[in-house]
């Protein structure tokens, strides 16, 4: 597979147990993927998605990346220390109230050199992102637009070779279970399962979209991210696993269960989750063990994709 990649994340991403977790919770034996450790900007998922996005751009001859998220984004975070250790000029379209001081990933963005636009509401952000864009391109800056949350043909490809990692390590898991918003990792997944014979199940928790619309787009993201591979495969929605009963609350918006979920890795495991995107599917996890979904027996794997910065921001610090 002729497919540009930029080899920097550090690979492969060790696979350890959870044996007073899985005690605690009194179910299946679980396992985590440390994404977390993935080495760039704090590590993360996006950093697997970056590897094929900043080789794409380096092909385009872009000089600038762009791209959008909310203000704590690990999006954002990871693809403004990208364009500093490849030397792009980065400008961040960050939806949200800028705090007086900037804190966790939105420092980081700083640090690395970012320019930040902010759009305080949602509504606005891609309308404003395409004017940035525009801007850019007209002024002779070569931009190269990444999209949220890595998120493309381009950026799948991240977790399709995530999975035939997964499956040299030899280890075996019943599931997969990780957070799912914007579909990238998700559907890199999906295609890696059929591609490299992955048997489990892949189930995404939904940070913040229904589940409706997550099994349209990630079929539909995975069946075109297929054809870089030479030939087409055709996704439906019934290959796609998703939940959307953990977050009705809203993205971003802290609740018990999360609190619980970030607590009891901590203090049983010594892991740290952050609240938005691990905290809210690991949340799903052990409501899940508790009701019976995975059992004894089975093996769940579960996809730690960092965000721990996000621990550190005003918003969360004096919430957990």
């Amino acid at each position: 597979m002729n497919i540009p990649r930029l080899r920097f994340a550090h690979l492969p991403t060790p696979i350890e147990e959870l044996p007073r977790l899985s005690a605690t919770l009194g179910g299946p034996r679980i396992l985590v993927k440390r994404d977390d450790q993935t080495g760039l900007a704090f590590g993360g998922n996006k950093t697997r998605k970056l590897e094929f996005l900043v080789a794409e751009a380096q092909e385009q001859g872009a000089k600038m990346m762009i791209s959008a998220g909310a203000i704590q984004s690990n999006h954002c975070r990871q693809t403004a220390a990208a364009a500093a250790k490849f030397g792009f000029e980065c400008v961040l379209v960050l939806t949200g109230e800028l705090p007086a001081q900037p804190s966790a990933n939105l420092m980081l963005d700083e640090l690395f050199g970012a320019k930040i636009v902010n759009v305080p509401e949602r509504a606005d952000r891609d309308r404003v992102l395409k004017e940035t864009f525009d801007k850019a391109a007209s002024e002779g800056k070569k931009p190269y637009l990444v999209p949220y949350g890595g998120s493309s043909t381009t950026g799948a490809m991240g977790y399709m070779f995530a999975m035939e990692e997964f499956m040299k390590q030899d280890v075996h898991a019943d599931w997969m279970i990780f957070g799912t918003s914007s579909g990238g990792t998700h559907a890199g997944l999906v295609l890696g399962q059929r591609v490299f014979g992955y048997k489990g199940k892949v189930l995404g928790i939904s940070i913040d979209e229904s589940e409706e619309w997550l099994k349209a787009h990630i079929s539909a993201l995975a069946s075109d991210a297929s054809e870089r591979l030479g030939k087409r495969i055709n996704f439906t929605t019934d290959d796609v696993l998703a939940m959307d009963q953990y977050c009705k609350a809203g993205y971003g918006v802290l609740t018990d269960s999360e609190r619980e979920a970030v607590r009891l890795f901590a203090s049983t495991e010594g892991l740290l989750l952050d609240p938005v995107y691990t905290g809210r599917a690991a949340a799903g996890l052990i409501d899940l063990i508790r009701n019976g979904i995975f059992k004894k027996g089975e093996t769940v794997l579960f996809w730690h994709t960092g965000g721990q910065p996000a621990l550190f921001a005003d918003k969360y610090s004096n919430q957990i």
